[in-house]
């Protein structure tokens, strides 16, 4: 028996569900809103979620996010009148197990529905996962941990993966991590950086060459590939390798066979290969600029990595890592952080990503030296320079200013009205701030837990608010 949750304001479709669900000896339950839906979610767990995109209170895929947290996340089935591919690719690539247009079909849904239940029986019967070793991988935004599932699962094999992200979003770490997971984590881990091959001596550095194969070859050399036998090959920004080049390492990559330059010995690698980029190679590859055959060579496992500022809530855990990191490293006594200099790191976009993120923590550092608390005056003046320019709105004014000017009212609230205003007002921020962590409040309020969750209650607030 499983236990379902409906989401949809439809309430003949969420009839028609149940009617066809609960003779299987199903336990359903339903909500016509998606605020309702979240909290029977938050209340209790469910094995399968069947979720409606257009809500009258929202967007049911822009809340899957929301609605796969927790230790086991329910499975969804995406049930939508007004289907559209990006819809539906949208819906997958947020982890989604089927996505189903109305009217529903009977035989579709049920296909559907045992073919998830098949799903879940047998992972349910898998071994516990083991201790993932996640190296300098910090946070626990609900996108980072997709993406240290996707690490755990190519660790388990064997098989090629590529790694895409923006510049600084950590893919040699990702790559790193998945080496260290894996069977091959004590043999080598080799790094190759596609931007640095010269043009004349790829095949060398890769492959290897004889003495005397080249004017300058005074000695037999090994190449890259060698070095990476039993152990993993990393080709970092592979989208700079040239097509010349793409083809010769194709070969290589099907057969793990190659012959060092002036050599006429065949040699054998067994490397397992994993490529990063921050290019797009799906517009390369159908530009002609990177060939087919080794794109979909390199991709049978593929990471995304998310940009930092799509998951602000690992910026405050990265930063305090580094902080005590470089304070460590500096001979530096332990710094105590302002709620403003949270702030800023938080406001700020992060072209960087967190390779920025940790320059400039390491910055602040150096700039605060021996004070004993960070403010956002220690953070780089570009950073600072941005925020400064973002707090005024596009008509020149000061938003602190402009959004705090109320239009002038007919009538003034009592003080007793505006203090309970202004203290929900302030918790509601607090939250989102602090993505609920009961102590992280506790530490930026001043108060106790009991006081908190005493405040809380009166607002009538939760931590997943």
């Amino acid at each position: 028996m499983a236990k379902i949750l409906i989401i949809d304001d439809d309430r003949m479709i969420c009839e028609s569900l149940i009617d066809f669900m609960r003779p299987m000896g199903h336990y359903v339950a339903y909500a016509l809103r998606l605020k309702e839906g979240l909290k029977q979610l938050r209340a209790e767990s469910f094995d399968i979620v069947f979720l409606d995109v257009y809500l009258p209170d929202g967007n049911g895929l822009e809340q899957i996010p929301t609605i796969r947290k927790g230790a086991i996340p329910p499975e969804i089935i995406v049930i939508t009148g007004e289907g559209d591919a990006d819809g539906a690719e949208l819906a997958v690539k947020n982890g989604c197990w089927d996505y189903l247009q109305k009217p529903l079909s009977p035989k579709k849904t049920a296909l559907s529905l045992n073919r998830v239940l098949q799903y879940i029986e047998e992972k349910s019967h898998r071994k516990p996962p083991i201790l993932l070793k996640r190296g300098g991988i910090i946070g626990k935004s609900p996108r980072l941990e997709e993406c240290l599932g996707m690490v755990a699962k190519a660790g388990a094999t064997d098989v090629n993966v590529l790694i895409t992200g923006d510049t600084g979003t950590g893919k040699e770490l990702f790559a790193q991590a998945i080496h260290d997971n894996s069977p091959r984590a004590h043999n080598p881990f080799v790094v190759v950086d596609c931007t640095a091959l010269p043009q004349t001596l790829i095949e060398s550095i890769l492959f290897g060459h004889q003495k005397g194969a080249f004017t300058g070859a005074l000695q037999s050399r090994e190449g890259l590939i060698k070095q990476a036998h039993g152990g993993t090959l990393f080709l970092d920004e592979v989208a700079e390798l040239p097509m010349t080049a793409q083809g010769t390492f194709l070969r290589v990559l099907q057969e793990h066979r190659f012959r060092p330059v002036g050599s006429e010995k065949v040699l054998k690698s067994n490397f397992r290969l994993i490529a990063a980029t921050n290019q797009n190679l799906v517009f390369m590859a159908q530009t002609g600029k990177f060939r087919n055959d080794l794109f979909f060579r390199l991709q049978t496992i593929a990471i995304n990595l998310p940009p930092l500022k799509n998951r602000t809530g690992d910026i405050k855990d990265i930063a305090f890592h580094y902080i005590n990191l470089f304070c460590d490293r500096f001979g530096l006594r332990t710094k105590g952080v302002s709620t403003e200099f949270l702030e800023a790191l938080t406001q700020y976009s992060w072209p960087g990503n967190v390779r920025e993120l940790i320059n400039a923590t390491e910055s602040a550092l150096t700039e605060a030296f021996d004070a004993p608390t960070l403010f956002p005056i220690h953070l780089p003046n570009p950073i600072r320079s941005e925020l400064a320019r973002a707090s005024f709105d596009s008509g020149g004014h000061h938003k602190a200013f402009t959004e705090s000017r109320p239009e002038p009212p007919s009538s003034f609230p009592n003080f007793q009205q505006l203090k309970e205003r202004t203290e929900k007002k302030y918790f509601q921020d607090l939250l989102a701030f602090t993505e609920g962590d009961i102590k992280a409040i506790c530490r930026t309020s001043g108060l106790s837990r009991a006081q908190v969750y005493r405040h809380l209650k009166k607002h009538n607030l939760s931590r997943n608010d």
